[in-house]
């Protein structure tokens, strides 16, 4: 067998366990209850995100400057989390409030790192659409989608082996520390999908309601995105984050369809208390 026949048999082989890998890792999500095909675990995503963390600051300016506004971020974060099935995924989430001023943008990694810029902060007016942004995030984190992708790209087989090595030993040297570097850019330039992106509206949804937030909040964000993108420039929230024409749409029903007697009076909107815990931050 000449070289070329014996490296297209290995590419052939490669590619055959490759797909096997794949279609044989089925997880049933404990949170969703949706099968889904995944090669990381909980603890390879957890140290993934943990791996991305800095990298994914850094491109907006670092960590905002007011401790006591990150403060109130977490605690809404962790009220959601904390007050919702979101806690089921046993995820350790980390709500950082980030200082650009400019790019209006919310994003999540992998295993619970969750991310808000400034600019997308001094848009919102209440707490429940500050936790409505926290709940579609961690919707991105419980829902598994970055580890659904990576899977789908098939670079999933090298990033375990190179995720396993860091969870466990330092063993493994330049190689694996390259791997590490190539998956934490993936992850830090992923971009979900429509499919996605719904699913964490549903799952946002859930989560704020669960924790006691008013869920018109996460309608006025959509409509505050949407006015925002008539300015010059379109927020980054909205490239990242597909928006179908019928987005406000499917949120309205999905209030009417959950509260046909209209929302219950004690949910939270908490406008007050927002403007007391950031005005002038």
């Amino acid at each position: 067998m000449n070289k070329f026949l014996f490296r297209a048999a290995i590419g052939l082989l490669m590619a055959f366990f490759g797909a096997i890998t794949y279609f044989t890792n089925d997880v049933q999500n404990p949170v969703t209850g949706e099968r889904q095909r995944v090669q990381l675990s909980p603890r390879q995503e957890i140290v993934l995100g943990l791996q991305a963390r800095d990298q994914m600051g850094s491109k907006y300016g670092g960590l905002y400057p007011s401790q006591s506004i990150q403060q109130y971020v977490d605690r809404v974060g962790e009220r959601v989390v904390n007050g919702s099935a979101a806690k089921q995924a046993g995820y350790p989430f980390e709500f950082h409030l980030l200082r650009d001023p400019e790019t209006v943008n919310a994003f999540a990694l992998p295993g619970g790192q969750v991310f808000i810029t400034a600019g997308l902060l001094r848009r919102l007016n209440s707490e429940a659409q500050l936790a409505a942004v926290l709940g579609h995030e961690s919707g991105h984190v419980v829902g598994r989608h970055a580890a659904e992708h990576l899977a789908k790209q098939q670079f999933g087989r090298s990033l375990v082996t190179a995720v396993g090595v860091a969870t466990s030993d330092d063993r493994g040297g330049g190689q694996q520390a390259a791997l590490i570097a190539q998956a934490v850019n993936q992850v830090v330039g992923l971009r979900y999908g429509r499919s996605d992106e719904l699913e964490s509206d549903r799952l946002g949804f859930r989560f704020m309601t669960e924790a006691g937030y008013d869920p018109r909040g996460i309608v006025e964000v959509m409509q505050i995105l949407g006015a925002a993108r008539k300015g010059e420039a379109p927020p980054e929230f909205l490239s990242s984050h597909p928006n179908p024409e019928n987005r406000v749409q499917k949120l309205q029903a999905l209030i009417a369809q959950n509260y046909p007697n209209g929302v219950p009076a004690n949910l939270v909107s908490g406008r007050d208390e927002f403007a007391k815990n950031v005005s002038g931050g």
